[in-house]
C-alpha cells in the first residue's frame, strides 16, 4: 500500500501548485480571510434566497421576520458552532476560557451551529407567535449555501483533508504529509452544498412539501446526515480524536449525524399527518 501511495504521489496534484491563499486581502493593518468571506457569502446569499421563498403563497413569516432571522441565525452559528467545537472536538480549550473567543484561529462545528440557529428560530417563533416548525422548513432550504462556501473555504485553507489514497484526483496537502489524500472538503461542498440544495429546491418548488410542516427540515436533516456520515469514511479524523475514532469505530462527526438522520426520518414520516390549511402571515389568500 505504501508503495502504491508513493507511486501515486509522483502524479498527484500538489496543493501549492493551485496558488491558493487563505488570505483574500492583506492591507498590513487589516487582513481578510476567505473563511470569513465564506460565512458572509453564506449568510447574505442565504438571506436573498430566503426572501424569494418567503414571497411565495403560504409563507410562515413576513419579510420583517426574515430580516430578524439574519440576526438570530448569525448569532446561533457563531455561538453554537464555536461552543460545540470546543466541547466535542477540542475540550482542552476549556482550560483557557478566553481562547473560546478566538474565532480567527478557526474551529467551528456545523452541528453546533445548526443547534444554535434552531434555538434562535424557537425564540423568534415564540416571540412573534409563529409556527416554529414551518420556519425551520424554510430556513433549512437556505443552509446549503453556507455549507458550500464553508467547505470551499476549508479547501482553500488546506485543512480537514481526507485519508491517504491513490485515486487520480488525490492531492498532497502541505500539512498532510508526503502522501496524496482525498480532497474530502470538495466532496462535502458538492454533496452538502450543491446536491442537498437541489433536492430541497425541487421539494419546495415542485412539490407540496412546504405545506407539510417538518417535511423540508426532515429532508435536510436526513440528507445532510447521510452525506456527512458517508464522506467521513474518506476524511481523516481530527488529530486529537484519532483514539476516539479507533475505539468507537466511527468519527465524532458520524456520531453527531446519527440523531440528525433519525430525527430527519421521523419528521418526514410524520409530516403528512401535520398537513394543514396554511394561512399566510402576509396577504389574504389561504393555501390549501
Amino acid at each position: 500500500m505504501i508503495l502504491d501511495l508513493a507511486a501515486a504521489a509522483s502524479g498527484a496534484i500538489r496543493f501549492e501548485d493551485l496558488g491558493l491563499n487563505p488570505v483574500a486581502l492583506d492591507l498590513g493593518f487589516f487582513t481578510l480571510k476567505w473563511y470569513s468571506l465564506a460565512y458572509l457569502a453564506g449568510i447574505l446569499i442565504g438571506y436573498w434566497y430566503l426572501l424569494k421563498l418567503v414571497a411565495q403563497p403560504g409563507s410562515p413569516m413576513a419579510r420583517r421576520h426574515a430580516d430578524d432571522m439574519i440576526f438570530y441565525a448569525t448569532l446561533g452559528i457563531i455561538l453554537g458552532g464555536r461552543l460545540a467545537y470546543v466541547i466535542f472536538y477540542k475540550p482542552d480549550i476549556l482550560l483557557h476560557p478566553l481562547d473560546i473567543f478566538k474565532l480567527w484561529e478557526g474551529g467551528m462545528s456545523f452541528h453546533g451551529g445548526a443547534a444554535g440557529v434552531s434555538l434562535g428560530i424557537l425564540y423568534m417563533a415564540w416571540k412573534e407567535k409563529l409556527s416554529w416548525l414551518r420556519i425551520h422548513d424554510y430556513v433549512a432550504c437556505v443552509v446549503p449555501f453556507g455549507l458550500f462556501f464553508g467547505r470551499l473555504a476549508n479547501f482553500v485553507n488546506g485543512e480537514l483533508w481526507g485519508k491517504e489514497t491513490d485515486v487520480p484526483w488525490a492531492m498532497i496537502f502541505p500539512t498532510g504529509g508526503p502522501f496524496p489524500r482525498h480532497p474530502s472538503q470538495l466532496y462535502e461542498a458538492a454533496l452538502e452544498g450543491v446536491v442537498l440544495f437541489a433536492i430541497l429546491a425541487f421539494a419546495f418548488w415542485r412539490t407540496r412539501a412546504r405545506y407539510q410542516p417538518g417535511m423540508l427540515v426532515g429532508i435536510f436533516l436526513l440528507g445532510y446526515g447521510i452525506f456527512r456520515f458517508g464522506v467521513e469514511y474518506f476524511r481523516e479524523a481530527d488529530a486529537q480524536l484519532m483514539e476516539f475514532a479507533a475505539r468507537t469505530g466511527l468519527h465524532m462527526g458520524q456520531w453527531l449525524c446519527v440523531p440528525m438522520i433519525l430525527g430527519g426520518l421521523y419528521l418526514i414520516a410524520t409530516a403528512r399527518g401535520r398537513r394543514l390549511r396554511v394561512e399566510p402571515v402576509a396577504g389574504s389568500a389561504s393555501v390549501s
